[in-house]
């Protein structure tokens, strides 16, 4: 599963976002059932809920208790400012509580408990701690608690991302998709159904085992996939994953696109007139968060492409783990003018040539890329 230098790294992150994977199912469970009044507003209008910070806390608690040899640098996407207003200290006691709660179960992924619970100090200080901005030189994790937090608050698509970028370069990747099952096709399915229906969340469940975790380190051209674990059962990883591989359709005419849902920061009449162009033939997949490189790696989709539209900055969280994960399972991404991502450049992919492309083949790529350069000079971006 790649190199044995960094297998502890990779035992540690897969864990981790196993958890986080739990954790989520159970805020959004109580989000569907109850309302989002526990949702929240960040500076930018977007949302923000208990798993985010509650993620957040949990993961960088369990990097900093496994790697106390190392000076631990995460880059995550979330802040304790308005998690720390006094107005909201209802709120910072369910993260709190979440955490504990979460942490109270690491034994069953492998992972070391706190010797006593947490008290709110401490999770501020575990959600704050991961303020590095990543750069050139150095180990850096990646995180991004809750990707797609309009798809979580829906319940919908999101995911859990954790990579490693040492040196400028993405290490290894773990993307956690817990309302995504092993079943390959089954996000066509839910897409055409635009939400879970009772035969999907009851009598469906064992046939569809939702929820997966998807992971690869770099060089070991191998992706894996695994299911979450079920409740009461212990993580039996790695000898319950299984290897998975970009589709071997290169005919755009079969192939199938996924791009983002919202529109704010996403062309769709961009990527309507490059899929035309390429001979497309089947709608769409617009898709909340990295889930979507998710498909691609493990074959429910052939390209993913988004371009945003002026002024919007890609951040590195969003991207990293999904990028190493997707090239080891046989397929590309670049940029729009066919350039590597660059995640050595601090917080966000800086030096981004229009928009992101990823690809199950070189073939597929290489007409997409020229597709783009026909199209963009008649566009509006």
């Amino acid at each position: 599963m790649g190199d044995a230098n960094y297998a502890r790294e990779l035992g540690v992150a897969v864990r981790a976002v196993h958890m986080a994977c739990a954790l989520c199912q159970r805020v959004q469970a109580g989000l569907v059932s109850h309302g989002t009044g526990q949702v929240k507003s960040k500076d930018d209008d977007s949302p923000v809920t208990v798993a985010d910070w509650s993620v957040q806390a949990i993961v960088s608690w369990i990097l900093a208790e496994s790697f106390q040899d190392q000076n631990v640098s995460i880059v995550a996407e979330e802040d304790v400012q308005t998690l720390s207003k006094a107005e909201l200290a209802d709120l910072l006691a369910s993260v709190t509580k979440t955490v504990n709660e979460s942490l109270a179960e690491a034994p069953k992924y492998g992972l070391q408990s706190p010797k006593k619970a947490l008290g709110a100090s401490q999770v501020l200080e575990a959600i704050s701690r991961c303020n590095s901005t990543g750069g050139p030189t150095g180990r850096h994790w990646v995180l991004d608690p809750v990707d797609g937090t309009l798809g979580f608050v829906r319940g919908d698509q999101y995911a859990i991302a954790l990579a490693l970028i040492e040196d400028g370069k993405v290490i290894m990747g773990v993307l956690g998709c817990p309302n995504y099952p092993m079943k390959n096709g089954w996000l066509n399915h839910h897409h055409h159904h635009h939400q879970y229906d009772e035969s999907m969340s009851s009598s469906a469940t064992d046939t569809w085992e939702k929820g997966c975790v998807i992971y690869a380190q770099k060089g070991s051209g191998k992706a894996w996939m695994q299911p979450l674990v079920q409740q009461n059962k212990m993580l039996e990883w790695p000898n319950s994953a299984r290897q998975i591989k970009v589709s071997s359709i290169d005919d755009p005419g079969l192939a199938t696109f996924c791009e983002p849902v919202e529109k704010a920061n996403s062309n769709h009449s961009f990527t309507a007139g490059v899929a035309h162009s390429m001979g497309f033939k089947n709608q769409p997949l617009r898709v909340h968060s990295m889930v979507k490189y998710a498909a691609i790696a493990r074959g429910d989709a052939e390209i993913f492409m988004k371009f945003a539209r002026c002024g919007y900055k890609e951040k590195i969280w969003d991207h990293a783990a999904g990028v190493v994960i997707v090239e080891e399972a046989g397929g590309v991404v670049t940029d729009a003018g066919g350039r590597p991502l660059d995640f050595s450049r601090g917080t966000y992919l800086e030096g981004l040539d229009r928009g992101i492309v990823a690809c199950c083949s070189a073939k597929l790529h290489e007409g997409f890329i020229g597709a783009v350069y026909a199209s963009w000079d008649s566009s509006n971006l």
